[in-house]
């Protein structure tokens, strides 16, 4: 029995410091600093020509959107009304995403209150602002708290976008790459959540959705693509 438990030991810590090597070549390969650029009217001249590439008019007009995120969490946005109604295990959040307090929380059919409620709707919110911002990252370009820049790359304008605060993680930021048409085809990241710096995802096959503005229906992340189905607009 003491050999068995000394392999698994050794087979344990062996384990842990391949762990270790694999997590320190990935830091050294991604330790790209954040670009700096020009601020002001160029970058959101180059803002407003993303937005209008995605028919970001038509977006604000849309009066519901749906999806589900990883399977797991379901979404329906009232966007003219700035509520979402949050589902995911037996919860249901009717979150109202400018002021989180005035929400309302169930479990199965209890409605939920004091510490419970408050843990939910953090819950629901932290939820949202992640798996929203998978979905229609492009139409928070001019959101409060953002800073906008122009990064000159290869002979290509990028768009590096920080938000500076409000939602989940405030500080993260965005290298955007555009396409000849303005249209948002990857970005870079660094963000508090993932300890590796200007790591990539991409925003492919653009499609247009029944509320006239499209939405891209592959988000890639280095060969893991971001589970997002069920995407429904309500016009």
């Amino acid at each position: 029995m003491k050999k068995i438990l000394k392999l698994l030991l050794k087979l344990f810590l062996g384990l842990i410091g391949l762990l270790f090597i694999v997590f320190i070549i990935l830091k050294i390969t991604f330790s790209e600093d954040i670009p700096k650029g020009t601020t002001g009217k160029p970058a959101d001249e180059l803002a407003m020509k993303v937005l209008k590439a995605i028919n970001h008019k038509q977006f604000t007009q849309a009066k519901e959107l749906h999806w589900t995120f990883a399977g797991m969490n379901r979404y329906e946005w009232k966007l003219q009304q700035d509520l979402v109604d949050v589902y995911w295990d037996d919860y249901r959040v009717s979150l109202h995403t400018k002021y989180p307090k005035i929400s309302f929380a169930w479990k199965g059919d209890e409605k939920l209150k004091d510490e419970a409620f408050d843990q939910a709707v953090a819950t629901a919110q932290d939820r949202f602002n992640n798996d929203s911002f998978w979905l229609i990252a492009p139409h928070k370009l001019f959101d409060p708290g953002v800073q906008r820049q122009v990064i000159d790359q290869d002979g290509k304008q990028h768009l590096l976008v920080t938000y500076e605060n409000g939602g989940s993680t405030p500080g993260d930021s965005y290298l955007w790459e555009l396409d000849e048409n303005y249209k948002p085809i990857a970005f870079k990241m660094w963000v508090s959540i993932i300890p590796l710096d200007g790591i990539k995802a991409t925003w492919e096959n653009w499609t247009i959705t029944d509320g006239g503005f499209p939405l891209p229906r592959k988000r890639d992340f280095y060969g893991i693509e971001i589970p997002i189905t069920d995407v429904k607009v309500i016009k």
